[in-house]
């Protein structure tokens, strides 16, 4: 097995041995309570315009970010292997990290025992993503976070969209998605199953996900535009 296969069944591992939903990716972050908790952060770490590395690496644009790679500063040399390995710090590897330091990276100098609370991890993580992402209040890290299944009828779930409309609607998405299906920071939705990207649209359009952007895009797509999206990008060669 690969370094980055090692580290990505490690981290899902880590995930899964949390309590509560998180390790099925269905927990939305709220930013202020996590900008809240990254009080306990503030005494090694900065985030923010103004942020610099001291005691610890800033955390400006983690998300997407190898381990270990701000050049000015001074990492451990077991975070600096683990960078080299091809760690790169995504929703599942910084969950695992920030939930137990020691468990993703033994050697790391940071010394804090981790977000043992679910709710709380999500909070701290949703409030990273904030200087992280462009546009930067994207709040999922992977396009199949869910929150509730919005009501739908049989038949929006068995409309067959029109990938060639679809390809004419898709400017709009790909200013933000990447149409070769890279995700840093902002999920990939290349090759996404179609009835995924329905449930999600409508979950946005129907307010039961929270992010306001993607409320707003929904909110103005109609049900045959949502089909030809899900089924341009269902089939969307990378």
């Amino acid at each position: 097995m690969g370094s980055r296969m090692r580290i990505s069944a490690l981290a899902a591992g880590l995930l899964v041995l949390l309590p509560g939903p998180l390790a099925a990716q269905t927990l939305q972050g709220d930013t202020e309570r996590g900008e809240a908790l990254f009080s306990q952060c503030k005494g090694c770490h900065q985030v923010g315009p103004e942020a610099e590395s001291r005691i610890g690496p800033h955390l400006n644009g983690i998300f997407g970010r190898q381990a270990g790679a701000i050049s000015e500063f001074r990492y451990s040399k077991s975070m600096q292997r683990a960078g080299a390995d091809g760690l790169t710090w995504d929703h599942d590897t910084l969950g695992a990290y920030l939930a137990n330091p020691r468990s993703l990276v033994s050697g790391t100098r940071m010394s804090f025992r981790g977000l043992k609370d679910p709710q709380d991890l999500a909070d701290v993580m949703a409030f990273l993503r904030s200087y992280s992402d462009n546009p930067r209040d994207i709040p999922e890290s992977a396009p199949t976070l869910r929150a509730d299944d919005p009501d739908l009828t049989p038949e929006v779930l068995a409309m067959q969209g029109d990938a060639e409309f679809g390809e004419y609607l898709s400017a709009e998405c790909t200013t933000c998605h990447q149409a070769d299906g890279s995700a840093e920071g902002i999920p990939s939705i290349t090759n996404w199953p179609s009835e995924d990207f329905v449930m999600a649209m409508h979950a946005y359009k129907q307010s039961l996900r929270p992010h306001p952007v993607m409320q707003m895009i929904a909110g103005r797509l109609s049900d045959e535009e949502i089909a030809a999206l899900a089924a341009y990008f269902e089939d969307l060669a990378p």
